[in-house]
């Protein structure tokens, strides 16, 4: 599908809160926004037979911050789940278990709530499917090759829990990281929006990373329907890299509701960093002209899937980090998405140099997906029915010098900010 010079405009409008400078613009709350539909763990439903912390915040734009048990692991830690209700009209569910999103109301054109991510109704779907949906992840997101790295001197080797037998690697921090533990959380609010924020402390030697890491990671709902999440840390006793993302998921049309194939994506990178049959970084730095990764333009998602293109092959489609053209710490627009029937779309800001964009290859009912994965709404999620936008380091940096830097040590700090700003398209002249 090529798009016509119209859609091309009407993404690049795409409002409210998308200036093109750093900060989103204040936006008049929504008119006539419906309510959150009637499923599984959702507000109508939760009050039934469970109990309820209500707490009230008079934070300056927001309506609301509640809590509620969100079950209890295998191994007997209980989870919570905290709802946001933005006065933009943005309803979003985190848990501190992997410090995650659960759910993420947005409104169309219409004002029509709709769920746009992926997960499920309590902890123990994670468990069971995907503990990667929506979680923080850390030490380390995405691969190491062979799970070891070198750092003043000293090797270090973390667990092995992804990839090809002859090509094993240490995906998103090891096989019992960040995703699956349960952080402290605490409420915050400041003008324009409430938050939530959630602390871990990772012991030394955690996966086998070396130092005592802290991190800090704060969700906040806007009053002009921006997800901002702040990402902080330090470490204690030894250096470690550090690479913290969300793994957040989307589906404008609503999660279950087909494949994203037709969502319209532009991305602002101009290279990329190609893999070799284990998703591992080759430590190439390639231009995107000319190859299916060229999204310089919007274009669907989809319109590309078929290329011969040696990397679409080893990918199944994409799952590639994009290198992007902003400097690194300062917040700039990465990517625009966006599903033109609804008009719903997000710009991605953030001061990470890389923008890893994996299209659920082998999502539930794909080719070599492990089995199928279930909606919180009911039925299963098609192949291909979300993509992620994770912004992050390049994978496999502590073994690329030429890739950003990723080591902190003691004494340093470590800030990183993504925003996701959530708006709609003007409806396109007939």
């Amino acid at each position: 599908m090529r798009l016509t010079s119209i859609m091309v405009a009407l993404l690049a409008s795409c409002s409210p809160g998308f200036a093109q400078d750093a900060q989103p613009e204040a936006a008049a709350p929504a008119k006539a926004v419906a309510r959150p539909s009637r499923h599984a763990g959702d507000a109508p439903r939760m009050r039934r037979g469970m109990r309820e912390r209500r707490a009230r915040m008079s934070g300056h734009g927001m309506r609301g911050f509640t809590v509620r048990d969100f079950g209890v692991t295998a191994d007997g830690r209980k989870a919570k789940l905290f709802r946001i209700m933005g006065q933009g009209g943005i309803v979003a569910d985190f848990s501190d278990h992997g410090a995650r999103l659960v759910r993420l109301y947005a409104p169309d054109r219409a004002g029509n709530l709709v769920d746009v991510t992926v997960g499920y109704n309590d902890v123990s779907g994670y468990e069971k499917y995907d503990r990667n949906f929506n979680a923080t992840v850390g030490r380390f997101a995405n691969r190491i090759a062979a799970g070891k790295f070198t750092l003043d001197g000293q090797t270090y080797q973390l667990p092995l829990n992804w990839g090809p037998a002859d090509r094993r690697c240490c995906l998103h921090g090891g096989t019992n990281a960040m995703n699956f533990a349960i952080w402290k959380a605490t409420p915050v609010r400041r003008a324009h929006a409430t938050g939530i924020a959630f602390t871990y402390v990772s012991p030394d030697g955690d996966q086998g990373f070396p130092g005592e890491m802290t991190v800090k990671v704060t969700h906040w709902i806007t009053a002009d329907n921006v997800w901002a999440i702040d990402y902080e840390a330090t470490v204690a006793g030894k250096p470690c890299p550090i690479n913290l993302t969300n793994h957040a998921y989307f589906n404008l049309k609503g999660e279950g509701k087909g494949d994203i194939n037709d969502h319209v994506l532009q991305v602002f990178g101009s290279r990329y960093t190609p893999v070799n049959e284990g998703m591992i970084p080759t430590g190439e730095i390639l231009d995107v002209k000319g190859t299916p990764f060229d999204f310089l333009q919007p274009h669907t998602v989809g319109e590309r899937l078929g290329s011969d293109h040696p990397q679409m092959i080893l990918g199944k489609g994409y799952d590639h980090n994009w290198v992007l053209d902003a400097p690194s710490n300062v917040l700039a627009r990465a990517a625009v998405l966006s599903e033109p029937r609804s008009g719903r779309c997000v710009e991605v800001w953030t001061t990470e140099p890389g923008l890893q964009i994996y299209g659920g290859n082998v999502m539930s009912g794909g080719k070599g997906a492990p089995k199928p994965v279930p909606c919180k709404t009911g039925g299963t999620l098609p192949w291909r029915g979300a993509i992620a936008l994770e912004t992050q380091h390049f994978p496999d940096s502590p073994n690329h010098a030429n890739f950003p830097g990723t080591v902190l040590r003691p004494g340093e700090r470590f800030e990183s900010r993504t925003e996701y700003r959530f708006g709609v398209l003007p409806a396109e002249n007939k």
